[in-house]
């Protein structure tokens, strides 16, 4: 099954650097491309795209509009959406991750983290760069009050251990080996750990687990 993807991004030169990277990867097409936000809606709708990768930063409509539109409940054709930011630059990725966004990208990511977060994404599935994970949700964290009250005692033992692994950008066969448990098994608690919780995807677990104060081993 081939992967349909919207690349949505203002600059011209980086939907062409994102449409080669996607385009010669088999299983992988680029149906449309969209310079603002206003088009990129334009044409999620009428592509009706797997994935959107969209920059946060765009002319008409920001990224945080387009993806709170694209994911909207009562929206027609949902695409799993990833968010491209610039990481110095773009305080905006924690409200993206809020409203939708399946995962993240930095623009100087190496290109096959671009394809691994595309197939990740039309699973259902988040993609976190481990090498930035714990920094960067702990920047945009601090920008979030605090909840008022958390589900953490809804989960078990294990189900705490496995959220500690995932928020550290753990793979399932990293936790896996990291826990001395099958993969299978891992792949259980998360689903569990995202039922208890009322998250739909890794990345809002990650966020999660910062945002409620868990103690994680992540290098800064």
């Amino acid at each position: 099954m081939t992967i349909r993807v919207l690349i949505a991004d203002d600059q011209a030169a980086v939907r062409s650097a994102l449409r080669l990277v996607l385009d010669t990867t088999p299983g992988l097409r680029v149906v449309a491309e969209a310079a603002d936000g206003a088009e990129a809606i334009q044409q999620a709708r009428s592509r009706r795209p797997d994935v959107a990768v969209v920059d946060i930063r765009m002319p008409r409509l920001d990224g945080i509009a387009v993806i709170r539109t694209l994911t909207a409940p009562d929206a027609a054709h949902v695409p799993a959406v990833i968010a491209l930011t610039t990481f110095d630059l773009d305080e905006y990725l924690f409200e993206a991750l809020r409203v939708g966004a399946t995962g993240f990208l930095l623009k100087d990511n190496n290109p096959q983290l671009l394809v691994d977060a595309v197939r990740a994404a039309a699973r259902g599935q988040g993609l976190i760069d481990p090498q930035v994970t714990g920094r960067l949700v702990r920047r945009f964290a601090r920008l979030s009050p605090q909840p008022a009250g958390s589900d953490l005692a809804r989960l078990t033992a294990r189900e705490r251990e496995v959220l500690l692994q995932v928020a550290r950008g753990l793979s399932n066969g990293e936790i896996a080996r990291a826990l001395w448990i099958e993969e299978g098994t891992v792949k259980t608690h998360v689903a569990r750990v995202l039922a208890k919780l009322g998250l739909r995807t890794r990345v809002h677990a990650v966020i999660y687990a910062h945002e409620h104060g868990l103690t994680l081993s992540v290098d800064p």
